[in-house]
């Protein structure tokens, strides 16, 4: 289960919100389960039905994790229209069992975020814990 500060799931809302109509991604690094810091990403698709990452803005942003001692514990990306659940494009790219997928959906009245563990194609959503503060 990961632990996630309120504030790092009021700006992963923001920054869905503020890429409207395209998806939105990005990496949540932390250590042992807990998230302290959110990385937005570029999405070089720039569309509303899938994102892909930049290579060379992912491999800033593991360098910049490992110098500050953190590792990347968490992938998050948007669903503009849909529900917040992986789609059979994200299931079949989800290429690390390591890492969280999380989706933030913008479907409903409320932005709604849930977390993931994708492996050899099968999906387990699994809670998040909020820390308040």
């Amino acid at each position: 289960m990961l632990t996630i500060p309120k504030s790092i799931l009021e700006e992963m809302a923001a920054h869905a919100a503020s890429g409207l109509p395209e998806e939105v991604c990005g990496y949540l690094a932390g250590r042992d389960g807990r998230i302290s810091r959110l990385f937005r990403m570029t999405n070089t698709d720039h569309s509303p039905d899938h994102f892909s990452f930049d290579p060379l803005e992912q491999f800033s942003v593991y360098r910049q994790a490992r110098s500050e001692e953190m590792e990347l514990l968490a992938n998050y990306h948007s669903h503009p229209l849909s529900p917040a659940r992986p789609s059979a494009e994200d299931i079949r790219l989800a290429y690390d069992p390591s890492i969280r997928y999380l989706i933030v959906s913008l479907a409903g009245s409320a932005p709604d975020i849930r977390s993931f563990l994708i492996r050899d194609g099968k999906v387990e959503e699994e809670p998040i814990q909020v820390e308040e503060g």
